[in-house]
């Protein structure tokens, strides 16, 4: 594994504890406001990169180590946007002439 795909499993793995914390939370409340619970909290205090992480893993990871009331709150938690790569400045900034 490169050290950018072990940085990379570390930081999903982060995120799965976060998520499953959350829903520990909830599985204290009653069971028809698990989900929605979850999704809120996530929803109003993650930002868009924490919900990309945890998308990543539902989606290419089959949502491996998540608690199920997690998978039962992905519906309803915002998918942010794909990142895509800034683009190139195409102007170059040359020292100016003194």
């Amino acid at each position: 594994m490169s050290p950018d795909a072990g940085h990379r499993a570390a930081i999903l793995a982060k995120h799965a504890r976060m998520a499953n914390q959350i829903a520990t939370f909830f599985h204290s409340q009653p069971a028809a406001e698990g989900p929605a619970g979850v999704a809120t909290h996530i929803n109003k205090f993650w930002e868009p990169r924490m919900r990309r992480a945890l998308f990543d893993i539902i989606d290419n990871h089959d949502g491996e180590g998540l608690d199920p009331l997690v998978l039962q709150a992905a519906p309803l938690i915002r998918r942010p946007p794909e990142t895509t790569a800034a683009p190139a400045n195409s102007e170059s900034k040359a020292p100016a002439e003194g």
